[in-house]
């Protein structure tokens, strides 16, 4: 992604802030001073996501950290695989998790992380494993991870305030403004999250393609990649979990499932046609063609 792409991003998100801001000061007459406020915390919430997009995303999904001898099959397949790739090792962490997942994370390539949740491990097989982690690997080339990281972030403070102002208001507040007033207000709480939300959709959904094409020019494994998505493309219950024969906490579903969703290989905590509209991921479907045409692109 383009510097003047990622920069274009990220000013629509603090935009969507800063005006979710301005309108709710317009309403309750202190215009200049909450445009200020929701100004300055639009600059606070880029600068720590990009200086602490690694720690955000590790804190919120409980990884833990590792070093080769806890799990070597996974740490020398991430190194492996960055060599190709012909970047710097980056860290490797273990998310304790149901539903088998991949995400990377960090601002740059010397402050990258992979991480993989202990139900992929058990899941996949080699080869299909280091095609997720070359999936991975290209986000970290690309820069990917931090811009899904700092969107989610803008994003999820977006829909957070919104929600404050929604409920405020249906709940005591709309008897205090005329009709006008009140319906100005519900319209920019519900529909300024919603704009975030779509271009937090449409940064993830054209990245994670790319990313999948990136790892078949990367480990040139496409069959591997489409096999490994398939298995963990399927919601997984606990009774599947058991017959992989993992044994790991609950699912961490907060962190899959909420505002970092876009940060994994796939979102595997539903299939309802409606909620693909608002998914994080592009269908199953157009990965495989996106990686069928890669791969008789190259040949392989």
């Amino acid at each position: 992604m383009s510097v003047a792409r990622m920069v274009l991003l990220f000013s629509v998100l603090s935009l969507l802030l800063v005006g979710l801001g301005s309108i709710i000061g317009y309403l309750v007459g202190d215009f200049i001073v909450m445009l200020s406020i929701f100004f300055v915390i639009a600059i606070v919430i880029n600068v720590v996501s990009y200086f602490k997009s690694d720690s955000i995303a590790i804190r919120m999904t409980r990884t833990k950290l590792i070093k080769r001898e806890d799990n070597p099959r996974l740490y020398d397949m991430v190194k492996k695989v960055a060599s190709e790739a012909n970047i710097p090792m980056p860290r490797v962490g273990i998310m304790p998790s149901q539903s088998p997942n991949a995400f990377a994370t960090g601002r740059n390539e010397k402050h990258a992380v992979v991480v993989a949740t202990d139900s992929i491990l058990s899941m996949l097989d080699d080869d299909e494993l280091e095609a997720v982690i070359g999936h991975e690997i290209n986000h970290i080339t690309h820069k990917d991870v931090l811009v899904c990281t700092v969107a989610a972030t803008i994003a999820m403070i977006i829909s957070y305030i919104g929600n404050i102002v929604l409920f405020s208001e249906l709940f005591g507040g709309m008897n205090n403004r005329n009709g006008n007033t009140n319906l100005l207000l519900l319209l920019s709480a519900i529909l300024i999250p919603l704009g975030a939300t779509f271009v937090q959709l449409g940064i993830s959904r054209s990245r994670e393609l790319d990313a999948d094409i990136g790892s078949v020019n990367l480990v040139k494994k496409p069959d591997q990649l489409i096999s490994s998505l398939k298995k963990i493309s399927r919601p997984i219950n606990a009774n599947a979990h058991q017959r992989f024969g993992v044994q790991s906490p609950r699912p961490n579903s907060n962190a899959q499932s909420g505002a970092y969703s876009s940060l994994f290989i796939v979102n595997n905590f539903g299939s309802h046609a409606l909620l693909s509209l608002f998914s994080t991921h592009p269908s199953l479907e157009k990965r495989i063609a996106a990686i069928t045409k890669a791969k008789n692109d190259m040949h392989l």
